[in-house]
């Protein structure tokens, strides 16, 4: 008997030993892998500027000129931002103040840019002439404000000549005054020679696709969204067609700047780096566990996805439009989808370029469930040879 609990202690102790073994081997959270992982210039830092949607634009557009086999080069972010608020300005005017005035802006408003006034290397153009070493850009946000109400206040009874002036010379005070001249790589260009002949992509060839229900599909439509400004439509899609343009683009080599809402309980924020849809929404919990976690620091987690992947919600189009509806999808942010992985139960995901510096582990980059870009997206902007050929058709697309 006594060799028997001998033996039987030697074989708990031996699986207690090969459990921990197991455990040690066995990784916790998400474990990625790369699928594809297109060319994409370095992550950079918008820091405290509401500027997303011209960094995102802009390395897409770097990323393109990879794609066609250009040299890469960062391009100025911030020459587009400047450009924009410009026109911006004219509009706001123009509508009496009726319309938005902000540090946001739309997809479009830098192919605009590119268009109208060509672009500059980040080198010659850092969009920083106000003191400080990063983006801040409250005060002029506020300036830029501040201006254009008063001018809008019409208190000559006409408009002056001269508010436009001013306002750019505000513009040249705080982000710096465009380049004359741009050497590069022992060339002197101008930015419209430089957009021209070195990064040599046309502003005509990007579309923007989105998925809602309040318009007809295969169509298109303005999106009803505050920082749309330039008024631009988009491309009608159901949400499946759309998710499928998007597995196109990746396929066949083309990146593309996604738009989404950021303020949701799974994007990255309860596991940093990664973007998901959980199965139990936030108002469903109150009475849970979870509500036990709420005032916990965040490096101990809150999410039952912090071990690994979970099941999440099924997406569906009328899900997409109540959230729409319901302001529950906004325009919070546009970053730059450069690739897709999959997870260690072989689960996709979009691999994601973000401008909030290298912010977490992966380096700057996060990693979007197929769920979470089907439920939160609000709009794409993409080659216009990225979309399958049979929905390019139905779009009327060339």
């Amino acid at each position: 008997m006594k060799k028997l609990t001998l033996l039987t202690g030697a074989i708990l102790m031996a699986c207690g030993l090969n459990a921990q073994a197991q455990n040690k081997q066995t990784p916790r959270g998400y474990q990625f892998t790369d699928i594809v992982r297109l060319p994409a210039t370095s992550v950079k830092d918008q820091y405290r500027a509401g500027t997303c949607w011209t960094w995102a634009v802009t390395s897409m557009l770097e990323s393109e000129m990879a794609r066609m086999g250009k040299d890469t080069v960062s391009l100025s972010a911030m020459y587009f931002a400047k450009k924009a608020y410009s026109k911006k300005a004219e509009k706001y005017v123009r509508m009496h103040g009726t319309m938005s005035f902000s540090e946001g802006g739309a997809f479009t408003d830098v192919l605009h840019a590119l268009d109208e006034h060509g672009c500059v290397p980040l080198t010659a153009f850092s969009g920083l002439n106000y003191g400080e070493p990063n983006h801040v850009m409250a005060e002029l946000a506020g300036v830029m404000s501040g201006y254009l109400n008063a001018v809008i206040q019409n208190p000559n009874k006409r408009l002056s000549t001269a508010w436009k002036r001013g306002f750019d010379k505000v513009l040249d005070a705080y982000l710096g005054e465009d380049p004359d001249t741009i050497e590069y790589k022992g060339k002197t260009y101008t930015p419209r020679t430089f957009a021209d002949e070195v990064v040599g992509l046309n502003p005509d060839d990007y579309v923007t696709l989105t998925s809602f229900t309040h318009h007809p599909f295969y169509t298109q439509f303005v999106l009803e969204m505050p920082d749309n400004t330039p008024w631009d439509p988009a491309y009608n899609l159901p949400i499946d067609e759309l998710m499928a343009a998007l597995d196109n683009a990746i396929a066949t080599g083309h990146t593309f700047v996604w738009g989404s809402d950021v303020s949701e309980e799974g994007f990255a924020s309860q596991v940093p780096g990664v973007a998901v849809v959980p199965t139990t929404d936030r108002e469903e919990m109150s009475g849970a566990e979870i509500a036990k976690w709420e005032n916990l620091p965040k490096s101990q987690g809150k999410s039952a996805f912090k071990s690994g992947p979970a099941p999440e919600k099924e997406i569906t189009q009328e899900m997409r439009q109540e959230e729409f509806d319901n302001y529950l999808t906004t325009e919070d942010h546009a970053m730059h989808v450069i690739g897709k992985a999959k997870d260690q139960n072989g689960t996709e995901y979009f691999i994601v370029k973000n401008s909030w510096n290298k912010y977490n582990k992966f380096g700057g980059y996060f990693y979007a469930s197929k769920p979470f870009v089907k439920f939160k997206t609000i709009a794409v902007l993409l080659h216009k040879n990225a979309i399958p050929q049979d929905i390019k058709a139905k779009l009327g697309i060339q």
